[in-house]
């Protein structure tokens, strides 16, 4: 239940005779010669150093694919699940997946391939307990021995201050209370929460139609909102994230966008994005 609240063309025959892979040289052709896509491959340079994001997601996350939209060629994404644990998406399911020792256990299962940053990609499951169970699980995954680490929920507020935004519209896919606790660690954040629409879903969230998360945020935005923030990674956004912003004139932020932001830029990196403002606006500033 919703909740909206206000504060090549086929060739045909079997007589076609197939080119031969490697043609004997014609007469005006030096046999010696190297092959002409061996000579492109030695021109190219040396095969790129490799660098890697861990991410540590929970058991029913199922948007892979939308992390490595945000991820540059040269950069590799190392994905592992938290254990199942057989709740729907309530204030209980994502205070087990903030358990600490189930993440650090995660985080060391990431280490051999040897990631700069090691992301821990639920907002719930970091907004959860508040302020203070934010900084645990970050501290979990640091003493896991990730060289660095994000969350979710710390990489919202920390675009929030790069945008220096403290009154936002939310858009949940959560139960009302998932959604206040949510609510309740932006306030200890001293942001601001204008008006809020939860789509009141307890499971399967990952199904949620593009078109569903725009009307979400059309009707939780509010003259006042400074921007808007989306949250869950398990809700899809990054294609609706550039004409959302250009529609309402304002930043949208969204859980994966951030958790990729935030990971990134802890490796001197920045993200692969079209027109999302909190990519380009940061840019801007590092640029300068």
């Amino acid at each position: 239940m919703r909740t909206d609240r206000t504060a090549g063309a086929p060739v045909s025959g079997g007589d076609r005779e197939e080119p031969a892979l490697h043609p004997a040289p014609g007469p005006a052709e030096d046999a010696h010669a190297a092959p002409t896509d061996v000579v492109e491959i030695s021109a190219l340079a040396e095969t790129p150093w490799q660098s890697g994001v861990g991410i540590v997601a929970p058991y029913d996350f199922a948007l892979d694919r939308e992390l490595w939209r945000w991820a540059p060629d040269d950069v590799s994404l190392y994905v592992t699940r938290l254990p199942f644990v057989p709740v729907p998406v309530t204030v209980d399911q994502a205070a087990a997946l903030s358990d600490g020792d189930d993440v650090a256990r995660a985080t060391r299962d990431l280490l051999a391939p040897e990631p700069l940053v090691v992301g821990y990609a639920c907002a719930s499951g970091s907004f959860v307990h508040g302020a203070e169970g934010r900084r645990r699980l970050h501290q979990s995954i640091l003493d896991a021995g990730a060289p660095a680490a994000v969350t979710t929920s710390g990489a919202a507020i920390q675009a929030l201050e790069a945008l220096s935004v403290r009154r936002i519209a939310v858009v949940t896919p959560y139960v009302d209370s998932v959604t206040d606790r949510l609510l309740e660690y932006l306030a200890e954040h001293g942001v601001e929460t204008a008006s809020s629409v939860g789509l009141g879903l307890l499971g399967h969230i990952w199904r949620t139609t593009y078109a569903e998360v725009v009307q979400a945020v059309r009707d939780a935005d509010r003259p006042d909102a400074e921007a808007v923030f989306i949250s869950c990674t398990n809700v899809l956004t990054y294609d609706i994230i550039a004409p959302l912003e250009r529609t309402l004139g304002k930043p949208v932020i969204a859980a994966n966008q951030v958790t990729m932001w935030a990971a990134l830029q802890a490796m001197g990196r920045r993200p692969v994005a079209h027109g999302q403002h909190l990519v380009d606006a940061t840019a801007e500033r590092t640029a300068a």
